[in-house]
Order: structure tokens, then sequence, then C-alpha cells
């Protein structure tokens, strides 16, 4: 049994349930500006589950990308690595 993805569930478990009590407790309307932009009178609730799941969303999709980035720099840190090592016995 792997126990890294049931962490996972259980964080994002959590999270959402935390989210539904703030949410819930949060029901005052406030309106967003930015810039010269403003929205609408929406709840605060809703604002902050709407942020959180874009926050999950973008760093599903973020975290492949990193990981390839990663894997990419690895490489080259190896064969940089292998220029420093010289063996001193055939001089």
């Amino acid at each position: 049994m792997k126990i890294a993805p049931f962490l996972t569930s259980l964080v994002v478990a959590v999270w959402v349930i935390a989210i539904a009590i703030i949410s819930v407790q949060n029901a005052t309307p406030v309106s967003l500006k930015f810039l010269t932009f403003q929205s609408i009178q929406i709840p605060m609730g809703l604002v902050l589950a709407f942020s959180a799941g874009v926050g999950l969303i973008s760093m599903a999709l973020l975290q492949p990308l990193w990981g390839l980035a990663s894997f990419g720099q690895r490489n080259s840190r190896l064969e940089d690595d292998a220029e420093f090592f010289v063996d001193d016995e055939d001089f």
C-alpha cells in the first residue's frame, strides 16, 4: 500500500473542509478592486474558496513542469561534475 497518495488526499480533504467551514462563517459581501477594475459584491467565503481552488489547480498543472526543469538541470550538473574529477594517477 502506497502511503503518499493517501496522505495527499487527506491533506486536500482537510483543506476543502477548512475552506467550507470558513466560507460558511464569512458570508459578508465584499467587492474586489484591481487597478481600476472593481467586482460585484460577492461573499468573502466564495472569494476564499475560488482562490484556493485556482491555487490547487495551478500547482497541479505546474508541478510536472518543475519536474522536467529539475531533471534537465540534474543531468547537466552531473556532466559538469564529471569535468572536475580528474584521475591524478595519470599525470
